[in-house]
């Protein structure tokens, strides 16, 4: 019998994969849904509070009324700035143990982790859970990168490992061998729209996502899904490239068909760390 499960649900439909393979499972679950951030509609039906960003006491609270025992952080969460944050006595204990490191996403994150699993949770990551969206390696579709393309796929891989290493995104958009975008705090899907408009003549450029080098694997991994394949059609590109098993692809039939429908290529790409 698995141990209960806590769902920390950020934004997104990640969020109900993981609470759909518990009730294919037969898994016990509540699901913590953060206020703003969390999709309402994933909820219909599934055990829940809410809770504030700046209230992860009242969250535990909720976790240990409940008996959960193991925790999943899954979905982006859009961080609010400190003054907005509203912390609680737990938040602002830790904020004062962490200092600089909460300015970066993997930093915090990975301090988050470490202390819920000293409050008693076992932290899992959602990779563990849902398998199946495992970035699998490989061209996914009918359309295969050219060698133009797998140059570009390589520059992007290069620049966004660098990125990651200073904690700053997962993903770069390359065409020609320049850089054209590269992702921060607003996401990939609005670096692709400011990439629109900086397509050159010729053949169009890629996306590629990375895992950050030193990035906790429990959380936040790379995520594409089929708003990313429209996104990056809409912005000119010609593909997608992400990180062979250390990327999620949500919905891949669907991904496939629509990136075919598109002209785009997808690949997984297994790459040295």
């Amino acid at each position: 019998m698995l141990p209960k499960l806590g769902i920390l649900a950020g934004g997104g439909k990640l969020p109900a994969h993981i609470i759909q393979a518990c009730r294919d499972s037969g898994r016990e679950y509540f699901v913590i849904a953060i206020e703003q951030q969390t999709d309402p509609d994933i909820l219909i039906n599934a055990p829940h509070a809410w809770v504030r960003l700046g209230a992860i006491g009242k969250a535990i609270e909720y976790l240990r009324n409940e008996k959960v025992e193991e925790l999943v952080m899954i979905g982006p969460v859009h961080r609010p700035s400190l003054t907005t944050l509203r912390p609680d006595a737990w938040v602002t204990k830790r904020l004062a143990k962490i200092g600089l490191k909460a300015l970066g996403d993997d930093g915090l994150l990975s301090f988050l982790i470490q202390e819920f699993e000293l409050e008693g949770f076992r932290v899992i990551g959602p990779d563990v859970i849902l398998t199946d969206l495992i970035a699998p390696e490989g061209v996914y579709g009918s359309i295969s990168p050219d060698d133009m393309a797998m140059s570009d796929i390589k520059r992007g891989f290069d620049v966004a490992k660098g990125l990651g290493r200073l904690d700053v995104g997962q993903a770069a958009v390359v065409q020609q061998g320049l850089i054209l975008a590269v992702e921060a705090i607003e996401g990939t899907d609005e670096m692709l729209k400011r990439a629109a408009g900086l397509n050159r003549e010729g053949p169009g450029g890629v996306l590629v996502k990375v895992k950050k080098p030193e990035q906790e694997q429990r959380a936040d991994l790379p995520t594409i899904g089929v708003s990313t394949v429209e996104n990056a059609a809409q912005a000119g590109l010609r593909g997608i490239a992400i990180q062979a098993g250390h990327a999620l692809v949500v919905d891949l039939s669907k991904v496939v068909r629509i990136a075919d429908q598109k002209g785009l290529f997808i690949t997984g790409i297994k790459i040295n760390e």
